[in-house]
């Protein structure tokens, strides 16, 4: 059997709509209810929350994998910068220590605020004074110190004690002084307080709201995004932060210029007096010994030989840095020490590697103090460094090799010169010598002195790391809390609650309370559906009857009778799983709905342990059904017409002995009764026992047409339903959904069976 419902909004797909609208449609006054909450909430939330306002900076990184690279004029004065990656510049911008320094400058540590009725605000723009610690490192922590300002007398007022502006004074544990505020916007107030809290603790609360971010991702510009309460302070914050990263860099350039400057000073010393001293060796032979001019051929060898000794000298001392720069990077402690200078060494990748290990080591310094030993920041930092090393060495002995292959040339060339020297007179020979010596202590000196005037000016030149693109400027109007997201949630939460409580209320049941479910659980049919019947009678349907219970009698009715020219269904059986699901009601009442339509009907009542329609009608109990199957009367005898109509006949109960009705049921007579019936009514109505309790519905069934199966709504349990696919024992069975009680609010919101109007045609199991 099947039952077609069609209401025009079915989803092909399964999904009806109409039906979710009618199951949580019949609760408006809760979604109601929820919403007006909901709103309200929302408005006492927007009206009382702190407004965060967000202000935005953005800067330039030299990076030295992106971006165009500075003239040959600026390099010159960059000789101690370093060029920078972007993600790591990100995270020393956005670093707690960057952070605690600004928190210091700018006396975050002892924030003012006003209190309010409802919640307190702060001072920062609208206190006129603001608070200094002597020490804020070591300072303690306080809880609020309320104070009052005389403008007249210039004092700030603490309970009965005065303290005048700018003097420092003890104040419980620590020495701070009052002084004026140069943030104030002149608005007026009067309870003020403040707090003293750890710079550590404030530095953290701003790393929470700070955000570094690249603007995309081939750019080297970044964006410091920063929220807080007050956009002036956020301002200040950001624009702190930019100015205390650039003078930490400075101060790290600085500090590897003055290093490298005092090697070269320190190697200027020790040249010059070796200068004065061969100076003094010329005067002194020449004095001595009358000579004042060498020949021309003297001269000549003295050239060469004294520019071979430059070299080999200069050589020397490169083959020294060599060594001080191999004992710098075998020295494996990433810590940012002293770099040896690379005077004399011209070779720009030997002193990018350096700068590069340095830069490395310097950031693994800055991120040793704010980062875990394992965080990602100093395990990358540890892997770059160890990466770069073996470059360095490698490009280290490659110098070595051929400045000592060099040496040696120059060296076997020098012997050259020297035999022919030694044909100079002994004067001539020992006066080249001292020049010679004279010269290569000089070019030394001059290139020392060179390279010293280099790093003064690059000390000179602050030229910063980053480049301000953007000051700080703060939104002007709060970024949080979002009025539109709010009322959306305000809007959206109470029908996500509602449908939530109904949806719990009505699925976490056992019972059957949709149609919908009957329809899931089981292949078989719903034929018809009976609201509750609130008239507590047992009898609904008659000539008068105009109401809706009556109209859907008809409706299953004519849903049973449809198609009933090619399938007669004569033979009606009416049960259920368990006792009080109504079939009795059911069989009842649609015995008067076929009697209205001038059939002669017969109703049976065949459920021997509660017999109840007999009593409804007011025909005597006995001789019954039980009779005749014990074979004490005739099946003429057990007929009874009743009152209401002459069409309709009831078959009683009747008495039953000792023996079993199931057993009755198994002795042929019965057979015999429904074809002697049938044969003699238009239709045959069976009100049987529940299958769950008595076998009498599963022996009566082959022999009828058609088995009605009465679902009560909450009442009848769903796993009844998920057994019912599995009897075999029922045949062309069809599901009357029984006491539809309404839902929510009203008295005829009928949502659990979703409307009415079923055509019904046969379909076999």
């Amino acid at each position: 059997m099947q039952v077609n419902s069609d209401n025009g909004l079915s989803n092909k797909n399964g999904l009806d709509f109409y039906q979710l609208w009618l199951r949580y449609v019949v609760y408006w006054p809760w979604f109601l209810v929820l919403f007006l909450l909901a709103v309200g909430g929302a408005w006492l939330y927007l009206h009382y929350a702190t407004p965060i306002y967000a202000a935005t900076a953005r800067v330039l990184i030299k990076d030295e994998s992106k971006g165009a690279e500075d003239s040959k004029e600026i390099e010159f004065l960059k000789i101690a910068n370093s060029k920078k990656l972007i993600e790591n510049e990100s995270e020393v911008l956005g670093s707690k220590s960057l952070l605690q320094n600004v928190v210091l400058q700018l006396g975050l540590y002892a924030p003012v605020y006003t209190e309010g009725q409802f919640r307190d605000a702060s001072a920062y723009t609208t206190s006129p004074i603001r608070i200094e610690v002597k020490e804020p490192e070591a300072l303690t922590e306080t809880d609020k110190i309320a104070f009052t300002y005389d403008k007249g007398r210039k004092t700030v007022n603490i309970g009965e004690t005065r303290y005048p502006l700018g003097q420092w004074v003890a104040l419980q544990n620590d020495t701070v002084r009052f002084l004026t505020n140069e943030k104030y916007d002149g608005t007026p107030g009067t309870d003020y307080y403040f707090t003293l809290v750890h710079p550590t603790n404030i530095g953290w609360f701003f790393k929470e709201n700070l955000e570094v971010l690249p603007t995309s991702k081939v750019s080297t510009i970044l964006q410091l995004t920063l929220e807080d309460e007050v956009a002036q302070r956020a301002e200040d914050v950001l624009n702190g932060l930019m100015t205390a990263y650039n003078e930490a860099a400075l101060q790290d350039k600085n500090v590897m210029a003055r290093n490298t400057l005092a090697f070269v000073e320190d190697r200027l010393k020790h040249v010059e007096q070796d200068l004065s001293s061969v100076e003094s060796q010329i005067e002194n032979y020449k004095t001595n010994t009358g000579s004042i001019d060498i020949g021309t051929q003297g001269g000549l060898f003295l050239k060469n030989v004294s520019d071979n000794d430059q070299k080999i000298g200069e050589i020397n001392m490169q083959l020294a840095v060599l060594d001080q720069i191999e004992a710098y990077v075998l020295a494996k402690n990433n810590r940012a020490s002293i770099v040896p200078s690379t005077v004399g060494i011209n070779d720009p990748i030997l002193s990018n590697l350096l700068n590069l290990l340095y830069n490395a080591e310097l950031e693994y310094e800055k991120l040793k103090n704010t980062e875990g030993a394992n965080s990602p920041s100093l395990t990358s930092l540890t892997n770059q460094i160890a990466k770069i090393r073996p470059g360095i060495l490698e490009n280290i002995e490659s110098h070595r090799k051929t400045l000592a292959a060099t040496r040696t040339n120059v060296q076997s060339t020098n012997q050259t010169y020297s035999s022919a020297i030694r044909t100079i007179p002994e004067k001539e020979k020992k006066l080249i010598d001292i020049n010679r010596k004279r010269n290569i202590v000089s070019g030394i000196y001059t290139f020392l002195l060179q390279k010293r005037e280099d790093l003064a000016l690059s000390y000179a030149a602050s030229i910063p790391n980053i480049t301000v693109v953007d000051k700080a400027e703060a939104s002007d109007y709060p970024v949080a809390p979002k009025r539109k997201k709010v009322y959306l949630f305000a809007f959206v939460i109470p029908f996500i609650l509602g449908i939530g409580a109904v949806t719990m209320k009505e699925t976490f049941t056992g019972k059957v309370l949709f149609r919908q479910e009957i329809e899931t659980a089981t292949v078989y049919p719903v034929i018809g559906e009976i609201v509750h019947n609130r008239s507590k009678k047992p009898i609904v349907v008659g000539k008068n009857e105009r109401t809706f219970i009556a109209e859907q009698f008809r409706q299953l009715r004519v849903a049973i009778s449809v198609n009933n020219k090619y399938n007669p269904r004569k033979k009606i059986l009416v049960t259920s799983s368990i006792p009080s699901e109504g079939k009795s009601f059911v069989a009842l009442n649609l015995a008067l709905s076929f009697a209205l339509t001038d059939k002669k009907i017969v109703l049976m009542e065949l459920d021997i342990n509660h017999p109840n329609i007999s009593n409804k009608l007011d025909i005597p109990h006995s001789p019954g059904l039980a009779d005749y199957l014990q074979g004490t009367v005739g099946p003429e005898k057990i007929i009874r017409q009743s009152a209401l109509f002459d069409n309709l006949f009831v078959i009683p109960a009747g008495e039953l002995s000792e023996n079993s009705f199931s057993e009755l049921l198994e002795n042929g007579r019965i057979q015999r009764l429904l074809d002697y019936l049938g044969d003699l009514f238009d239709c045959v109505i069976i009100d049987a026992a529940p299958v769950n309790s008595i076998t009498d519905a599963y022996i009566l069934s082959p022999g009828c047409d058609l088995t009605l199966y009465v679902v009560r709504h909450k009442y009848t349990q769903k796993l009844f339903l998920a057994r019912l696919d599995q009897n075999s024992h029922l045949k062309d069975v069809a599901i009357v959904f029984n006491d539809i009680h309404s839902r929510g609010f009203g008295k005829h919101h009928f949502g659990y069976g979703y409307g009415y109007g079923y055509s019904y045609r046969t379909a076999s199991k």
